[in-house]
């Protein structure tokens, strides 16, 4: 059966967008979120807003979740009244970052209630999520992905089932690391270059072209480093508790520390 009735918890900066394509693909979108401007702004984009999680549920199929942390996510799905308010059968979606252990907590919660729960963080930031062309990565059971992919796909380009519950929430860290460690490594070269009276705009254009090329540096200045202390946060973590030496992991996690925006936009000029 077709899903028709989605919704959205979280309707900051990354869940306006998600609601906004959602709705511009011919989802029905309802949706909550705790500040009133964020909700007004919600509402002018065509998406019905209510006045709790729990209402949102008795009016979805499928419900993305984009909250800030791990405890957040918890409070919306387990203490709300969501649970108890979703038809057996419904699907929700975790677009925040969570651990691991969190993911496979979820999912259990909500198999007790006949719901689905996938993992299913995003990538590629904020430019990607105004544009609709998100990566979503998808851990949790092959059935509820099948039934969420339609929405999900509505804000992401690259919709991606990578496993078991948790697998999400793991290859989004995997991605994370390699992005922190690349864009340390980028802003490294780049000052060094900028020291030796480079024309640095010239010289990423040039190594665009060559087996240095990244992601990272391709839109230098536009990342901010917002969540990398988080981010790499959690990989520490999970390398401790799988005793994993992660030695670059670690240096890059205090090198991030001292980067900021104004820094690596600093080095363009």
């Amino acid at each position: 059966m077709t899903v028709k009735n989605t919704g959205i918890i979280g309707l900051g900066a990354m869940g306006y967008q998600m609601a906004r394509h959602m709705v511009n693909k011919g989802f029905a979108v309802t949706g909550y979120d705790i500040a009133a401007v964020a909700a007004q702004r919600a509402m002018d984009a065509g998406i019905n807003v209510v006045d709790s999680p729990a209402e949102v549920g008795a009016a979805s199929e499928v419900v993305v979740v984009m909250v800030a942390t791990d405890a957040q996510v918890e409070d919306v799905i387990v203490n709300s009244g969501l649970l108890d308010r979703l038809a057996k059968g419904a699907v929700i979606c975790v677009a925040s970052s969570t651990s691991i252990e969190t993911a496979r907590e979820l999912e259990t919660a909500c198999a007790k209630h006949g719901i689905g729960c996938l993992d299913t963080p995003v990538v590629l930031g904020q430019e990607a999520a105004d544009n609709g062309t998100l990566t979503v990565f998808c851990g949790g059971d092959e059935a509820a992905f099948a039934k969420a992919k339609p929405a999900l796909s509505a804000f992401g380009a690259n919709v991606m089932y990578v496993g078991a519950a948790g697998m999400g929430q793991l290859t989004k860290t995997a991605n994370n690391m390699l992005l922190w460690v690349t864009m340390v490594a980028n802003y490294e070269v780049l000052s060094l270059a900028k020291k030796l009276d480079a024309d640095i705009p010239k010289l990423i254009a040039a190594l665009a072209h060559s087996s240095g090329a990244n992601w990272s540096l391709s839109r230098w200045g536009k990342s901010t480093g917002k969540w990398a202390e988080k981010d790499m946060d959690v990989a520490l973590e999970l390398a401790q508790d799988a005793r994993v030496p992660v030695p670059l992991a670690a240096m890059v996690d205090q090198l991030m520390k001292g980067m900021n925006q104004e820094k690596m936009k600093a080095l363009l000029a």
